[in-house]
């Protein structure tokens, strides 16, 4: 009788992967992300808005040792489980994974659970999903939105506040509300 394929699922802590590990037992690998693989460029604004306002990726430095380890151990198990918080946060993280692995989203289950007991895991082992591409296109718009934002307000920030202040989306609203009141 053949052995089943070990299968690698991929968390985003490694305090989860320990946990979920210990559950799952020998026939699992468990691995964190540590979180997003991917961002948009520190030095530039990353979001060509002449296209779209399509979003320019990068691998971080600090998470190229991640994506190599990740993409090593796809190569050996290939039968992959994302397993990242069920949040639009996480559901971006489990897209960031297949585009760094290089892997079709739809291709890939996801799994989901409220709570790390055996009895939640095991339940959503045995019914999967796919990614939810609407909340990955949330989150990317969102991180876009701070993105254009920001990537313009800071600088001023920096010249007339303090140095290394950011300028997202709420920090914008109280900037004005601040200066309004000033006026």
């Amino acid at each position: 009788m053949a052995k089943d394929p070990v299968k690698l699922v991929i968390v985003e802590s490694p305090t989860k992967a320990r946990t979920i590990s210990q559950i799952l037992g020998s026939g699992y690998i468990v691995e964190a992300s540590m979180g997003h693989l991917r961002d948009l460029p520190k030095a530039k604004l990353g979001v060509d808005v002449d296209h779209d306002f399509k979003p320019e990726y990068v691998i971080p430095t600090a998470s190229r040792k991640v994506v190599t380890k990740l993409k090593n151990l796809y190569e050996q198990h290939p039968d992959l489980i994302l397993a990242t918080d069920e949040d639009r946060e996480g559901e971006a993280i489990s897209w960031h994974i297949t585009q760094a692995l290089g892997i079709d989203p739809a291709q890939v289950p996801r799994i989901v659970f409220h709570e790390i007991t055996k009895e939640a895991v095991k339940e959503a082992i045995e019914h999967p999903r796919h990614v939810d591409l609407n909340l990955v296109d949330a989150q990317q718009a969102r991180r876009i939105l701070d993105r254009l934002v920001g990537y313009k307000l800071s600088p001023l920030l920096w010249k007339k506040i303090f140095r290394g202040l950011s300028a997202g989306r709420v920090q914008s609203v109280a900037v004005r509300l601040i200066a309004e009141r000033e006026a």
